[in-house]
C-alpha cells in the first residue's frame, strides 16, 4: 500500500469516527477515543491489537444510563414490593418494606446495603427465571422515571450508545460488567445496547435446577462491585480487557485491572457527572456513584475523564428529537 493511500485511509477513518461519535463535542475525550481506536486497529501500528483480544468492558449504572436519585433496579424492587404488599401484611410494620410502602426514601436509604438487599431478595426470588424475565420486561416497558416521566430504558446516554457502535464497528467485543443484577439486565439490555445476553456480567442470586426449570433462590451469590468485578471478568470472559469504561469508585478495580494489561495498549474512561441541568452533578460525596478515589487516580494517570456538561452535545436519545 502506498504511503499516500494509507494516509488517505487514516483520514477517512478519522472522518467516519467523527460522524459516528456525533453527540460528542470535539475535545480531549473524543480525541483520546479516536486516537486509541485508530492506533490499536491499524495492522501497521506498534499498538495493534488482534481482533480476538479487543475486549471492552462497560459498567452500566451511571456509565451507560442514569443512576439517580437511586439505582433503577431499586425502583423496580420498590414497585414489586408495592405490587406484592397484599400478600405480605407484615411488610406494613417491617423495615425496609415499611419505608417503601410509605414512600419514605430517607428511611429506606438509612437501611444501607443490607436493607436494599432485603428488598432484592424478597422481590427477585422464589420464581423461575422465565417468570422473573417476564416481570422485568413488563416493568421496563411501562415504568417511568419520577423526574423525566420517561421510561427508564430511555434514560440511556446517547454518546455512549455511539461509542458502543463505534467500538463494535472496529471489531471490539463489548461486555457489560455491572453491580446491577445479571437477570435484571438480560431481558432488555440487548435491545437497548445491542449487547447479547452472554456478554452481560452482573450481581447474581443463587439458582437451582428443579423440575426442568431454573429456580431463583433467596440468597445472593455474587455482588459484582469493586474488587469482584475483575474476578468475574476472569471467570466469565477469561481475558484481561484492553478498554474499560466506568463512572465511580465501584468501577476502579475494573479500570485498574485493565490498565495493568502489559501486553496491549489500554484505554480507561470515566464518565464524570457534571451536568445538573440535563442530568445530575455529583462525585466525591454522592451516596450513589461516589467518584473520589477514581477521580484522583484517573487525573494523575492520564485516564480519560469525560466532562458530561461540556463534552456531550446531548445526554439522552430523546433530546435528538426536539
Amino acid at each position: 500500500m502506498s504511503r499516500i493511500l494509507f494516509s488517505l485511509l487514516l483520514v477517512l477513518s478519522f472522518t467516519h469516527a467523527q460522524d459516528t461519535l456525533a453527540s460528542w463535542n470535539d475535545g480531549t475525550s473524543k480525541k483520546n477515543i479516536i486516537t486509541y481506536v485508530t492506533s490499536v486497529t491499524d495492522p501497521k501500528s506498534a499498538d495493534f491489537i488482534p481482533e480476538v483480544d479487543r475486549i471492552a468492558v462497560f459498567d452500566n449504572d451511571g456509565t451507560l444510563w442514569s443512576e439517580q436519585p437511586a439505582y433503577f433496579q431499586l425502583f423496580f424492587a420498590m414497585d414489586r414490593v408495592k405490587a406484592l404488599a397484599s400478600e405480605h401484611p407484615e411488610w406494613k410494620t417491617t423495615q425496609p418494606f415499611k419505608a417503601v410502602l410509605e414512600d419514605d426514601m430517607n428511611a429506606l436509604m438509612a437501611g444501607g446495603t443490607k436493607g436494599l438487599l432485603e428488598l432484592v431478595v424478597a422481590t427477585h426470588t422464589g420464581m423461575t427465571d422465565k417468570e422473573f424475565d417476564a416481570t422485568v420486561v413488563e416493568w421496563i416497558n411501562k415504568a417511568k422515571h419520577p423526574r423525566f416521566n420517561r421510561l427508564y430504558k430511555e434514560l440511556v446516554y446517547q454518546p455512549m450508545l455511539e461509542l458502543l457502535t463505534y467500538l463494535r464497528a472496529n471489531r471490539f467485543k463489548t461486555f457489560i460488567v455491572s453491580g446491577g443484577g445479571i437477570d435484571f439486565m438480560r431481558p432488555f439490555v440487548s435491545e437497548v445496547y445491542g449487547i447479547p445476553s452472554e456478554q452481560i456480567i452482573g450481581s447474581m442470586m443463587e439458582v437451582a435446577y428443579e423440575n426442568k426449570e431454573i429456580i431463583r433462590k433467596p440468597k445472593l451469590a455474587s455482588l459484582d462491585d469493586k474488587e469482584v468485578k475483575p474476578v468475574n471478568i476472569h471467570y466469565h470472559i477469561g481475558k484481561r480487557p484492553v478498554a474499560a469504561f466506568g463512572n465511580s469508585d465501584g468501577d476502579f478495580a475494573m479500570m485498574e485491572y485493565t490498565e495493568a494489561n502489559k501486553k496491549y495498549k489500554t484505554l480507561q474512561l470515566y464518565v464524570h457527572h457534571t451536568d445538573e441541568e440535563r442530568e445530575w452533578a455529583y462525585d466525591r460525596k454522592s451516596h450513589i456513584g461516589k467518584f473520589d478515589k477514581g477521580l484522583d487516580y484517573g487525573n494523575e494517570h492520564n485516564w480519560t475523564i469525560v466532562d458530561m456538561k461540556n463534552e456531550w452535545k446531548v445526554v439522552y436519545p430523546f433530546e435528538l428529537k426536539k
